[in-house]
């Protein structure tokens, strides 16, 4: 990745994958596409490439992971769906000029328009979202134990109990805090 950004978060869940470019929601904020370069390559490395985006573009990108994010976390508590959260969701899938297209494998993939603009790879992303949230995939919404991450995340696990986002960063440095308050414990017993 471009030197001097944060790493991004990359999953199997192309709609989820897409509200981690903010994450440490409930702490410090770390934003993964603070700029439209950023955002450009995010949709790249997900198979969007776009030619160019400008910064309205990335507002309505950012607006879209908002939205995203706000019916996820409802949906996986099982809350009312946002209005306003619905509405950014289906405009933005409405306003997109791409094509579900099967590979040589078997496989969906997603082709841009001709010109590859950012609203219709946001059209993907939100049309993800519709399917992830709509309930029409094998998974299960939930929100990443982490107190100051709480991103919402689809769980394909065959338990459907995952606790973490992610393994590698949240659930680790929730052990590490689990290891160490032991070990102060352990080496408090022992004075």
């Amino acid at each position: 990745m471009r030197a001097g950004f944060p790493d991004f978060r990359l999953g199997n869940v192309l709609a989820t994958s897409f509200t981690g470019t903010l994450s440490e929601r409930q702490g410090s904020a770390v934003e993964r596409i603070p700029v439209p370069q950023r955002l450009i390559d995010w949709l790249a490395v997900y198979g969007l490439a776009v030619d160019s985006c400008s910064l309205a573009e990335l507002d309505l990108a950012r607006e879209l992971r908002e939205a995203i994010h706000a019916a996820a976390t409802a949906a996986a508590v099982q809350d009312p769906l946002p209005a306003s959260a619905v509405q950014v969701i289906n405009d933005r899938s409405a306003q997109g000029r791409a094509a579900a297209v099967l590979t040589p494998e078997g496989e969906r993939r997603w082709q841009l328009g001709p010109e590859s603009r950012v609203e219709d790879a946001l059209s993907v992303i939100a049309a993800d979202a519709i399917g992830v949230i709509a309930g029409e995939r094998d998974g299960k919404l939930a929100l990443c134990a982490s107190p100051t991450c709480q991103a919402a995340f689809f769980d394909t696990s065959q338990s459907r109990t995952r606790k973490w986002c992610d393994m590698n960063t949240c659930g680790n440095r929730q052990k590490k805090a689990r290891f160490h308050a032991n070990q102060r414990k352990d080496a408090g017993s022992a004075e």
